[in-house]
């Protein structure tokens, strides 16, 4: 497994900025198994992360003769859309690296939830053991009387 840290694909790729202009603005992309990090051109910014748990999808991929443009979708439906050089295979590598994360956290999910029905389930047949047999100890040992029979 991989560890959170461990950088799978690190590179340049470009964003659209949300301002009236929409310019592409050059990054510096590093993902790991659990984000993608943005660095911008300068130095002294701080990085953006998308962590994959406030990711949706990666959608919309069009491919035109420099660059293959792709949306990410976050979970709150905001799209943030990206593009970088096509033989680079960003949207690929994000799209790959979300599924891997959304299947880790499924298989953590259902293992969670086996945890906390197990020891119900264990403790259901020692239960009903016990009510057999405490069942046992309140009847009468022995036969049981005969009714008598009624006389006209």
């Amino acid at each position: 497994m991989k560890s959170p840290d461990e950088v799978l694909r690190e590179g340049e790729l470009e964003k659209r900025s949300d301002s009236l202009f929409q310019l592409w603005k050059k990054k510096r992309g590093v993902l790991t198994s659990d984000r993608l990090s943005l660095f911008p051109a300068s130095p002294r910014a701080r990085p953006k992360e998308l962590r994959f748990h406030s990711i949706l999808k990666v959608d919309c991929v069009e491919r035109t003769g420099k660059y293959v443009y792709f949306t990410i979708v976050t979970t709150d439906h905001k799209e943030i859309d990206f593009r970088c050089a096509g033989e680079s295979c960003w949207n690929a590598a994000i799209a790959l690296a979300l599924i891997d994360f959304q299947n880790r956290r499924a298989l953590q999910d259902f293992r969670s939830r086996q945890e906390r029905t197990a020891p119900a389930a264990l403790a259901a047949p020692a239960e009903a053991a016990e009510a057999a047999v405490a069942a046992a100890a309140s009847e009468p040992s022995g036969p049981s009387p005969q009714p008598k029979p009624r006389t006209p």
